[in-house]
C-alpha cells in the first residue's frame, strides 16, 4: 500500500512537455529506478521509456517527455524493470503551466493603465492575466487580475515611476488541480506613459533634490546665525569701546580749507568767533552788572570780586586781539580766559596770563 502515498510533482508545460519528478533518495534509497509512460487508453497500452532523466546526485529523480494527449499513465519500476514500485493515471490537462504572456503592451490614459497581450492557443477561458505594480513608495506589489488577455487599473500618479510585471494564471479548480502560473514577464519601468530603464534614476533625482534643499537651508541658517552674532558683537563693541569722535568732521573747514594749518585757520576764524562770543558774553556781563549791585552791598567783608569771562578764538600771549577784547570789557575786577591764555583785569590794570 505504500505505493499509493508516493509523492510526485507533475507539470504540463503549456500542453507541450511533461515533467514528472519524485524524491528518489528518500523514496528509493540505494536504488536507481526506471520510469515509463503512455498516453494510450484501454488494455493495449504501449509503454515508452523515459527519453530524458532528471538526476539528483546520479540518481534518477524525474523524467521529461513530450505531451501527446489528455490522459497520462506513468509507472516507476526497479532498476531492471522486474518490479513496479509506483503507478498512476491522470489528466494531463489539469496540470498545465502556461507560458509567459507574449507581446505585452501598455496603454496610458491620464491615471489609467491598460495592459494587454496576445491570446495564447488553447483554452483561453481557463487563463487569467495578472498585473502587479509598485512605486518606490510601496513596500509590496499591488496586484490586479482580469480575464485574458487585458487588464486595467486606475489611480496612477503621472509624477511617479512604477515597476510593472505580468503573468498568466490557470483557474483552479475548474481547469487545474494545481495552482500553476506562468513565469513573470520581464519587469518594465514606466512614468506617465514613458518607458524608462529603471526607477533608480527617479529615486536618485528625488534624493538629489532633497540634498540640495537641505544644503540651501543649512546655508541660510548659517548666514542668519552669522548676522545675529554680528549685530550682537557690534552692540557689545560699542558698549565696551565707544567710538572716538573724529575732529576732522567737527572742524571740517580746518582740514578741508586750510589742510590742517591751525595757525592759518585760527587767524581767519578768530574775529568771527570772538565777535560771536562777545555778543554772548555781553549778555552775561549785563546779568553780572545787575547782580553786581547786590554783591557790592556785601563786598565790604569779602573784598573785591573777580569775574571770569571765557572767550574762544584768541591767539597766543600778547595777541593784539586780546587788547581789543580787553578794551571792551567792563572796568571791574575781571578775568577773561581765552584759548591759550588768560587776561586778569583789576580796576585799570590788565594782566595777561
Amino acid at each position: 500500500g505504500w505505493k499509493d502515498v508516493i509523492s510526485t510533482t507533475i507539470i504540463n508545460f503549456n500542453n507541450e512537455k511533461m515533467q514528472i519528478t519524485w524524491a528518489a533518495r528518500e523514496l528509493f534509497p540505494g536504488e536507481n529506478v526506471s520510469f515509463s509512460y503512455t498516453f494510450d487508453e484501454g488494455k493495449h497500452k504501449v509503454w515508452k521509456p523515459c527519453p530524458t532523466y532528471l538526476l539528483d546526485q546520479d540518481y534518477n529523480s524525474g523524467c521529461l517527455f513530450k505531451t501527446e494527449g489528455p490522459t497520462l499513465a506513468i509507472s516507476i519500476r526497479n532498476s531492471n524493470g522486474s518490479e513496479e514500485l509506483f503507478s498512476k493515471s491522470l489528466k494531463s490537462d489539469f496540470f498545465i503551466k502556461p507560458n509567459r504572456p507574449e507581446n505585452v503592451t501598455f496603454f496610458w490614459k491620464e491615471d489609467t493603465v491598460t495592459v494587454s497581450c496576445n491570446k495564447p492557443e488553447g483554452a483561453v477561458k481557463c487563463l487569467r492575466l495578472e498585473l502587479q505594480y509598485k512605486s518606490k513608495f510601496d513596500k509590496e506589489w499591488q496586484s490586479r487580475t482580469s480575464k485574458c488577455c487585458s487588464v486595467g487599473e486606475q489611480g496612477f500618479d503621472p509624477r511617479k515611476c512604477y515597476s510593472f510585471r505580468v503573468r498568466l494564471k490557470r483557474l483552479v479548480p475548474y481547469c487545474n488541480v494545481v495552482n500553476y502560473s506562468s513565469d513573470w514577464e520581464a519587469e518594465t519601468f514606466w512614468r506617465n506613459g514613458t518607458l524608462l530603464d529603471s526607477c533608480a534614476d527617479d529615486i536618485k533625482s528625488q534624493s538629489n533634490t532633497v540634498i540640495v534643499l537641505s544644503c540651501l537651508l543649512a546655508v541660510l541658517l548659517v548666514i542668519l546665525t552669522f548676522l545675529i552674532l554680528l549685530c550682537k558683537w557690534q552692540r557689545l563693541q560699542k558698549s565696551v569701546m565707544p567710538a572716538i569722535p573724529d575732529p576732522k568732521y567737527m572742524f571740517a573747514d580746518l582740514f578741508n580749507e586750510h589742510n590742517g594749518n591751525f595757525q592759518e585757520w585760527i587767524d581767519k576764524t578768530d574775529h568771527a568767533v570772538v565777535q560771536t562770543k562777545l555778543e554772548y558774553e555781553e549778555q552775561e556781563c549785563i546779568i553780572e552788572a545787575e547782580s553786581q549791585k547786590e554783591d557790592e552791598k556785601n563786598s565790604d567783608k569779602e573784598g573785591p570780586r573777580e569775574k571770569i569771562f571765557t572767550f574762544s578764538g584768541a591767539a597766543e600771549n600778547n595777541d593784539p586781539k586780546a587788547a581789543q577784547i580787553a578794551h571792551l570789557m567792563p572796568t571791574s575786577n575781571t578775568i577773561a580766559s581765552f584759548t591759550g591764555f588768560q587776561i586778569l583785569m583789576n580796576d585799570d590794570m590788565y594782566v595777561m596770563l
